[in-house]
């Protein structure tokens, strides 16, 4: 049998069907100087605030989050560079379950020119402008 129970304190189901995921978000900037790539991120349904960061080239910020196999759990990021803001799904649970496997990793590098996603950040593929 099934078994998962809402923990409403962390905002995810915990128990047997569920899988744990990290996501990282990488500042892949190489001309930002001093201007930090500012993200905030939280839950889908904002139960969770990640809080902000202002990440300067090469750092990053990540969590590790739990949800079920066929959950709608997401986190939804706003970055902000200069003039340049947007706001994408940094993990969408029916998009990234298997898009993040086997490693369960789901890896963004932010860039000048969009952002990149990555299931095992050593390839690289670009998801989206920034515009």
């Amino acid at each position: 049998m099934f078994m998962s129970t809402y923990n409403e304190e962390l905002g995810y189901y915990v128990g047997q069907g569920t899988q744990e995921f990290d996501v990282r978000v990488i500042n892949g900037f190489t001309s930002n100087s001093s201007l930090p790539l500012i993200i905030w991120c939280s839950s889908g349904d904002s139960t969770v605030d990640l809080g902000g960061r202002a990440l300067q080239e090469r750092d990053d910020f990540g969590w590790s989050l739990k949800t079920k196999l066929y959950s709608s759990s997401m986190f939804l990021c706003t970055m902000k560079w200069d003039a340049k803001r947007r706001k994408f799904d940094a993990f969408k649970a029916p998009r990234d379950v298997r898009r993040c496997s086997p490693l369960r990793k789901c890896s963004w590098l932010v860039r000048e020119d969009g952002f990149y996603f990555s299931n095992d950040e050593v390839n690289w593929k670009k998801d989206f402008s920034w515009s």
